[in-house]
């Protein structure tokens, strides 16, 4: 069962380090962990997508990051409305005819060329993952020499499905 996990921690030295070796230690796979400045002073978020058997599992989960000294909010928003992005540089082969092919490939996808060189492109993508993935795996018969993911990082959207039926059930 995939989870996307936030937390509100201190932006103190080893946060992260306990926190990992803490997922660590209990066996959780980190598929991607993101983190930086909140906009609160002091504040950082971490956002986590990680691999967890079952309910029991992710009840755990929760109740050990809350434990830790360091963390101050802990949020599963997997089934919620989240924002949720992640940024890819991904280098590919590439000289003539592939160039103006390959740039043909990633317009529809809101990719720019942010590097080129005698033999390849760089590339900046962002977006779902899901947009990530599709278009590593259309650049890929190119030649991928390099590619650096950030992870995905998220939040919830400014309105939630189900705060109109709590607001409806004050109306009635």
């Amino acid at each position: 069962m995939r989870r996307i996990i936030t937390a509100d921690v201190q932006d103190q030295s080893g946060v992260l380090n306990r926190i990992t070796g803490m997922l660590h230690k209990r066996q959780f796979n980190i598929e991607s962990i993101s983190v930086g400045k909140s906009e609160r002073n002091g504040i950082s978020k971490m956002t986590f997508v990680v691999e967890v058997g079952d309910d029991q599992k992710l009840e755990q989960l929760t109740k050990q990051l809350n434990k830790q000294i360091d963390v101050l909010k802990v949020k599963d928003i997997t089934d919620k409305a989240i924002v949720a992005r992640e940024l890819a540089l991904i280098k590919v082969g590439g000289s003539g005819q592939q160039r103006a092919e390959i740039q043909g490939a990633i317009n529809p996808f809101r990719a720019s060329v942010i590097d080129v060189s005698k033999d390849s492109l760089t590339i900046q993508v962002t977006g779902k993952p899901d947009k990530v993935e599709a278009l590593i795996a259309l650049l890929r018969p190119y030649g991928i020499k390099e590619l650096a993911r950030t992870g995905m990082t998220a939040f919830l959207r400014g309105y939630q499905p189900q705060e109109v039926t709590e607001i409806n059930s004050h109306l009635v």
